[in-house]
């Protein structure tokens, strides 16, 4: 069983940035490939990024665009998502995912509760 806790969401205005983190706890977090999805109200749950076990590797939606960035470090069991050049549109829940061995599309184990990004224009 694997423990997702969000932080870092918040307000801000277009064209900011925000940093978000999750902290994992409960097996071995190097064994995990983690990723970031995001819901924003009436629409799916949509992907975000994703990053495999050793860092080296990592996917983005088409959206992201060069804006976000997906980083982890084992050392301390968590996984940010650096966002930059935030748009309202990029407005929703941002919730980080969990999945054992190596990313595949929009599968995983583990879901945390979320953290609220808003972007106002």
């Amino acid at each position: 069983q694997v423990q997702l806790v969000e932080s870092g969401g918040g307000l801000v205005q277009a064209g900011g940035s925000l940093r978000l983190s999750c902290a994992a706890s409960g097996d071995t977090f190097s064994s995990y490939a983690m990723g970031w999805f995001r819901q924003a109200p009436g629409k799916e749950r949509e992907f975000v990024a994703a990053i495999e076990w050793s860092g080296s590797v990592k996917h983005y939606a088409d959206f992201v665009k060069g804006r976000f960035t997906i980083s982890r470090d084992n050392a301390k069991n968590t996984v940010y998502l650096q966002m930059n050049s935030l748009a309202p549109e990029d407005t929703a829940v941002y919730s980080c995912a969990a999945r054992k061995g190596i990313w595949h599309k929009d599968e995983y184990d583990y879901s945390g509760q979320g953290t609220q990004v808003t972007v106002s224009s």
